[in-house]
């Protein structure tokens, strides 16, 4: 069983930046994907960004493109989420997850998620 742990959110000007990170504990797979992905209080989730334990590729919200990146360290078990430039519309819990046979992009087919961190930009 894969547990996840996100940490890093906290409150932060318009323009300003974040790290979260995503501590995965237990068995993973070379192929598992990994996402990030939100949601802000009245919305649907949304995928953020999501790679891959074992290969390069790299997915990214329209929204966040240019401005959020995802890297990982295989060797702590850890994913993170650079995210610069940071707007009000950001502000959301932001959540780690974790699937086997998820096709990157996506907001489904996860198997593992994390607790939620919470992001909240200010104007």
């Amino acid at each position: 069983q894969v547990q996840l742990v996100e940490s890093g959110g906290g409150l932060v000007q318009a323009g300003g930046s974040l790290r979260l990170s995503c501590a995965a504990s237990g068995r993973t797979f070379n192929n598992y994907a990994m996402g990030w992905l939100r949601q802000a209080p009245g919305k649907e989730r949304e995928f953020v960004a999501g790679t891959r334990w074992s290969g390069g590729s790299t997915f990214y919200a329209d929204s966040v493109k240019g401005r959020f990146t995802i890297s990982r360290d295989n060797a702590k078990n850890t994913v993170y989420l650079q995210m610069n430039s940071l707007k009000p519309e950001d502000t959301a819990v932001y959540y780690c997850a974790a699937g086997a046979y998820v096709r990157l992009p996506s907001r489904n087919g996860y198997d593992y998620w994390g607790q939620g961190t919470q992001v909240t930009v200010s104007s």
